[in-house]
Order: C-alpha cells, then structure tokens, then sequence
C-alpha cells in the first residue's frame, strides 16, 4: 500500500483538542500495557498544552486491565463480569496515565460517565461545568465510560460515540481517534488511506468493517459513527494509528497519515446541541411533506396541521425525532404533547387546536426554540 497524500494541516493550533484512545493502542495484548507508547502519547499532550493547545482524553482499557488482573482470555458476555473487570482496571488504567504525565508536571483528572449524565439538561450543564474548570486549573481530564455501573440503558456503547460527544459537549476544534487502524481504508477500491472524507455517504460507510479483538468494542463502524455526530457538531475528526510516532503534532500540521472528516456546517447554538445529540428519543412524530420546508428552511416550529402520526411511548416533554413521509428523520426537538394526544390533534388548524385544549397557552407541538433540524 502506497502513502496517502498529505492531510489538509490546520491553519492554527487549534483551541481544544480530544484525543480519543483504544484499547489497542494502550495495551499490547489482554492486561499489558505498553508503557513506551503511553509516555510517548503523554509527551505529545504535553506539547500541545505548551502550545496552548486544551486537550482532554478519552481513554479505553479499564477491562481489558481488569481482564489482565484476573488472567481472563476472552472479554466476558455477563454484564456483571464485565463490570467487575472495569472496577479492577480502572485504577490501574488511571495511575498509568498519571505516571506518563508525572515527567511533564500534569495533572491526570478522572471523569467517569454514563449517558444519562449527558441526556439529563442540569446534569449535562454540570459535566460541562466541571470539564472546563479541569482545564482552567491546568489538568488533562481522562475521560471513561463508567463501565462498572453502566446498563445497557445507559450506556453509550463505545468510547468512540463518548469521544464524539464529549468534542461536541466543550465544543472542541478536533477530534483525533487513535485506533490500531491507520484511517479509512478503500478496500474495495484503491485499497489505500482515504486521506480526506467531505461527506459521509453510503459508499463511505461500506468501506468500515467491525472489530475481532477480544478487549475492544466496535471498529471502524463505530468510529465512522461517532465522526459524523462530532462533524455535524462543527468539530472536524481524524482516524489514525496510534502507532506512529508525533502522530498528533503530524496530523495537525497535515503530514500524518490517516482520514480527515470535514466539519459540516457551523457549530450548533448549545441548548439544541444538546437538543440534537445528547438524547435519545422517546419516540418519532411523523409530519407531511410540507412541514419539512417550514421547519428545515423557514426555522418554524411544529404545528399540529403539518403532523400525520407518532410512534413509539413518550409524553409532553420528552425528546422525539421528527420523521417525514419516507420515514427519514430530519429533525429533533421536545414535544409539547404526549403520544396518546397526537391521533386526535394531527392535521388541525390552529383555532380547531384551541377549541380541543382550551386555557393551553403553548398549541405547537414543538416549538422552534425546542426543535433542531440535523
């Protein structure tokens, strides 16, 4: 395979930088950690930060730590299990990586969440709050999923989906995923790098491929995943190997091999940030096909002449996507109806809409300031 052309460099150091690490990269085999690597990554973050660069991490390997300690082979199916390995695994992951920064004079700072954290509006602001103060008193906040009481409900599912809503969350200008995977590999075409991705079209999600490593969770689908939430965010995303060496600083001045996502659009007003990509909803609100230039061009809100049907349980308050007549969801906002309300409201004008509730001040069934398109 030849070298991929030269990633786009940035035009500046950019502001704030996650760096998201598997598995892969910070262990060399079930329960070994590969000391060199993680010293050589902590020198990087340190230069980045006299840089004046704020960089915050993401770090998997709890229970494949945990698994080490136990001396298991496979990563356990029980959930309990697995639990059990990140209680044993995160301490050592943390003291690894205070003992990388230790040279540098930084400070490690331990964050552990759930995706309720990040769902719930008060708890997401406090998260957010907290992070920026780690960064003001000068520390790298180590970021994990709280495996060791995470359900399924709760959980985010990969650290790749965490890295890209924690970028999203204190609005950083990159993020850098760093993976035993060299970047996006066309290999069903060129069998090369794809250097830059503009867009994230069906052909680009068939070129990803799942993960057989018995310590990690998802691969290249999830990474793929979790780049097109960071980049509609505003937050442009590299795919790398986290085996090459200054891959950060190489990356960020376009000399580094891997796959660039560009960062669509601009980045989203907070509250419908928050709106578009903490939640998951409770369920759909179908609309016509003329509600979708209103709300998607015009910025209105969701009346109840442009709803056809719902799906799913949820009631006045709940989070809800927004589906056209294909089923295509377009947008996502807080509905101000339950789903036992929507038959009897759906296709009304407004002043019907009165009539049926009357005293109800607030008739649209999401209102503007409650709604994002994504």
């Amino acid at each position: 395979m030849t070298a991929s052309p030269a990633l786009p460099a940035t035009t500046r150091p950019p502001r704030r930088l996650v760096v998201k690490l598997g598995t892969g990269v910070l262990t060399s085999g079930v329960g070994r950690l590969d000391q060199a690597r993680i010293a050589a990554v902590c020198a990087e973050l340190a230069a980045l930060r006299a840089a004046g660069t704020e960089v915050l991490v993401v770090s998997s390997g709890a229970v494949g730590l945990g698994m080490g300690a136990l001396g298991l082979e496979r990563r356990p199916r029980e959930v309990a299990r697995k639990q059990a390995c990140a209680a044993i695994g995160q301490s050592r992951l943390m003291q690894v990586w205070q003992a990388g920064l230790d040279p540098h004079g930084l400070t490690a700072a331990q964050v552990l969440l759930t995706h309720e954290d990040l769902r719930a509006r008060a708890r997401f602001l406090g998260v957010q709050a907290t992070l920026r103060q780690l960064i003001a008193y000068g520390t790298i906040p180590v970021i994990n999923e709280n495996d060791t009481v995470s359900a399924a409900e709760i959980k985010f599912g990969d650290n790749d989906t965490l890295s890209a809503l924690v970028a999203s969350l204190i609005q950083a200008d990159h993020l850098v995923i760093l993976s035993t995977a060299p970047g996006l590999i066309d290999l069903r075409g060129t069998g090369q790098i794809v250097p830059v991705v503009e867009r994230i079209t069906p052909e680009i999600e068939a070129m990803a491929g799942g993960t057989t490593s018995e310590t990690a969770v998802g691969g290249m689908v999830s990474k793929i995943s979790a780049a097109r939430l960071a980049t509609r965010a505003g937050c442009g995303v590299f795919i790398a190997s986290g085996a090459e060496p200054r891959i950060l600083a190489r990356l960020l001045s376009g000399q580094g091999p891997g796959t660039f996502f560009v960062p669509s659009g601009l980045p989203l007003e907070s509250r419908k940030r928050w709106l578009a990509y903490f939640q998951r909803p409770a369920g759909t609100v179908r609309v016509n096909a003329r509600a979708i230039p209103a709300l998607r061009e015009r910025g209105g809100s969701l009346l109840a002449v442009g709803v056809t049907g719902a799906e799913g349980e949820f009631a006045a308050g709940d989070i809800v996507n927004i589906a056209g007549p294909d089923g295509q969801v377009f947008a996502r906002g807080r509905t101000g109806f339950g789903r036992e309300e929507i038959p009897a409201l759906a296709g009304r004008q407004g002043d019907e809409l009165a009539r049926l509730y009357p005293g109800r001040r607030r008739l649209e069934v999401v209102h503007r300031n409650d709604l994002v398109v994504l």
